[in-house]
C-alpha cells in the first residue's frame, strides 16, 4: 500500500472563535474516534496530522499542504464548515472523508461534498478507504461497518494525539474515555436509542487509568459513554483497581436510574466530581429517571429529592431537558421545570429543543412523514438555535415565550445566586456562572428573543417557521455568513440547502442517493 499523507481533523466548532469560553473549554471537548483512526492510520504505516479545530487555529496552514486524504469528524452543527473545508482541500486534490454524527444522520447529503462518507466505522471501514483513496466525483461513496466497533485504541494508544489537543487548553485539561457504546434505552429522539448497548474492554480502561497517572497528579476524565454506569460493578471495580479512592475526578452522563443512592456514594470514593444526568419532561421517559408512570408535580419532587441526594456527594450536576416534546401542552411542562429549579437550586439546567437530525432515530419517519420537519441550515440543528419540528400543541409564538420565559428564569440574577451560593466548591461556582452569562445562558436568551421578535414582524420569516416557504431569511443567511468566516468563500453553492425529508423518501423507496451504502466488516 502506497505511503500517505494524512490529516485528521476534529472539529469541536462550527467557524473560527476566539471567545474566552472557545479559549478554556474547545480543546477539552475532543471526540475519540478521530484520535482512533488518526492511530490506526499510523499504526498502518501513514503519515499522520492530527488537529483538532477549537475555532482559533488556521486551518490553511495546519492542514499539510501535500496532503492525500483528510478525514473530517463533524457534529451537524459543524457540517457547513466540514463542506467548506472539504471543498478547499480537495481543490488542492486531496481525497476527502466524513465521519461523526453527521455522517450518520445525513450520508445522502454528505456525499454530494466529500468522497467517502462513513456511517459505523471500524478498521476495515478505514482500511477500505486507504486502499482505495481515489476520488469518487461528482458523488462520494457511503461505507458503513453495519454497528459499532467492539473494541477501540486505548488512551496509551492515541496519546500522541491526545497530548497536543491538551497543550491547548490553558487551565482544565480532561482526557476523553470510553467505557461503553450504545444505549439500553430507547428514546426515540435519541441517536443511540437504536443503537445496541456494549461495553469495551475493562482490561485497556484499568491499563489506561494507570497510564493517565504517569502523566497527571490527578487526572480529569469525561466519559463519553452515552450512559455511563449500565454495568456499575464492573466500571467501579476497573477504576478502584487502577488506583487508591480519588485519585481520579471524573465526570459522567448517566441516567437516574442507575445513580441510586447507595451507589452515588461508591461514585463519590471514586472521584467522580460531575454527572449529567436526562430527565427529559415531566410525561414522559420515566424509565431513565425511575420514576416510572409517575408524571408532573409528583415527579418533580421525587426527581428533585434524587438530585439533591446526588449534590450530598457529588459537587457538579446538569440536568438535561428536551422542550417541545409531543407529551407537552400548555404552561404545565415548563412551571414544572420551574418548581424543579426553584427545589433544587444546585443544579444546572441544560436545556435542548426537539431536534429531528436525519436519519438518527426511527422516530424521524413520522415526523418526515408528517410534514412537520423543517429545511433549517444544519449550522442551526445543535438543540438550541433552532428547533426544527414544527410542535404539535403550540404555536409558534407561543411556543418561545415559554422557552424566553423559563429560560430567563433560570439564569435571573436570583437564580444565578442561589446556584453560586449553593455551590460547594470554587470551581463549581466558576463553571456554572460562566456557562451562565457565556452562549448558553446568556447568549441563548438574546437569541431566542430575536427569533421571537421576527416571528411577529416579519411574514417571510414566519412563513418559514409554517412549512410554507422554503427561503431561507436573511436572519439566519447572515449568521452562517458571519460565524464561517474566511471559510465562508469555500461553502459549496447548495450547501445552505438540504432535503429535510430524504430519510422518509429513501426508506420509502424513492431513492435520492445514487450510490448505494457499502457494508464493510
Amino acid at each position: 500500500m502506497q505511503k500517505l499523507q494524512i490529516c485528521v481533523l476534529d472539529l469541536v466548532c462550527k467557524g473560527p472563535t476566539n471567545t474566552l469560553w472557545a479559549r478554556i473549554m474547545h480543546a477539552n471537548l475532543a471526540s475519540i474516534m478521530p484520535q482512533v483512526i488518526a492511530t490506526w492510520c499510523e499504526q498502518e504505516g501513514h503519515q499522520v496530522t492530527m488537529i483538532c479545530y477549537t475555532g482559533s487555529e488556521d486551518l490553511s496552514k495546519e492542514i499539510p499542504s501535500n496532503v492525500d486524504l483528510l478525514f473530517i469528524s463533524s457534529f451537524t452543527q459543524a457540517a457547513l464548515l466540514a463542506y467548506a473545508i472539504s471543498n478547499y482541500a480537495r481543490s488542492k486534490g486531496a481525497v476527502t472523508v466524513l465521519g461523526g454524527p453527521h455522517a450518520r444522520c445525513y450520508p445522502d447529503d454528505a456525499i454530494q461534498y466529500f468522497d467517502y462518507v462513513l456511517g459505523f466505522t471500524n478498521r476495515l471501514t478505514i482500511m477500505e478507504v486507504l486502499s482505495s483513496c481515489t476520488a469518487q466525483r461528482p458523488v462520494g461513496k457511503y461505507l458503513s461497518a453495519g454497528k459499532q466497533p467492539a473494541d477501540l485504541c486505548g488512551v496509551r494508544e492515541r496519546w500522541k494525539f491526545i497530548e497536543p489537543t491538551l497543550q491547548k487548553a490553558p487551565f482544565l485539561k480532561i482526557v476523553p474515555m470510553l467505557g461503553s457504546v450504545g444505549c439500553p434505552y430507547t428514546c426515540p429522539f435519541c441517536i443511540d436509542a437504536s443503537v445496541p448497548y456494549q461495553s469495551l474492554d475493562f482490561q485497556v480502561i484499568k491499563e489506561d487509568l494507570r497510564f493517565l497517572l504517569e502523566k497527571f497528579k490527578r487526572p480529569w476524565v469525561a466519559w463519553h459513554d452515552p450512559n455511563f454506569g449500565i454495568r456499575f460493578e464492573e466500571n467501579m471495580e476497573a477504576i478502584a483497581s487502577a488506583a487508591p479512592p480519588k485519585s481520579f475526578r471524573f465526570i459522567a452522563e448517566s441516567s437516574l436510574s442507575v445513580v441510586t443512592e447507595q451507589r452515588v456514594k461508591v461514585l463519590q470514593d471514586n472521584g467522580f466530581m460531575a454527572l449529567l444526568p436526562g430527565i427529559e419532561s415531566w410525561f414522559d421517559l420515566g424509565n431513565k429517571s425511575k420514576t416510572g408512570r409517575i408524571t408532573g408535580d409528583e415527579k418533580v419532587r421525587q426527581v428533585s429529592d434524587h438530585v439533591n441526594m446526588i449534590f450530598g456527594h457529588i459537587p457538579y450536576v446538569q440536568t438535561n431537558f428536551v422542550l417541545g416534546l409531543d407529551s407537552d401542552s400548555g404552561t404545565e411542562p415548563f412551571e414544572l421545570t420551574k418548581r424543579f429549579i426553584d427545589r433544587t437550586p444546585q443544579v444546572f439546567p441544560g436545556y435542548s429543543l426537539l431536534t429531528a437530525f436525519g436519519e438518527a432515530a426511527p422516530l424521524n419517519l413520522e415526523y418526515q412523514q408528517a410534514g412537520r420537519v423543517l429545511p433549517f441550515p444544519f449550522h442551526f440543528l445543535n438543540n438550541h438555535l433552532a428547533m426544527n419540528i414544527k410542535p404539535k400543541n403550540y404555536d409558534w409564538v407561543d411556543f418561545y415565550d415559554k422557552v424566553i420565559d423559563l429560560t430567563a428564569y433560570s439564569f435571573s440574577p436570583k437564580a444565578l445566586y442561589k446556584r453560586f451560593k449553593s455551590a460547594s466548591n470554587f470551581s463549581t461556582r466558576w463553571m456554572n456562572l460562566m456557562r451562565a452569562v457565556s452562549s448558553e445562558g446568556y447568549g441563548r436568551l438574546r437569541f431566542f428573543r430575536q427569533v421571537r421578535k421576527n416571528l411577529i414582524s416579519d411574514k417571510s420569516f414566519r412563513a418559514y417557521f409554517e412549512g410554507e416557504s422554503k427561503q431561507l431569511p436573511p436572519f439566519y443567511y447572515n449568521v452562517i455568513k458571519k460565524d464561517l468566516g474566511v471559510w465562508w468563500e469555500w461553502l459549496p453553492e447548495k450547501a445552505l440547502l438540504h432535503n429535510e425529508n430524504a430519510y422518509y423518501e429513501k426508506t420509502s423507496e424513492c431513492k435520492i442517493c445514487t450510490a448505494p451504502p457499502v457494508k464493510v466488516g
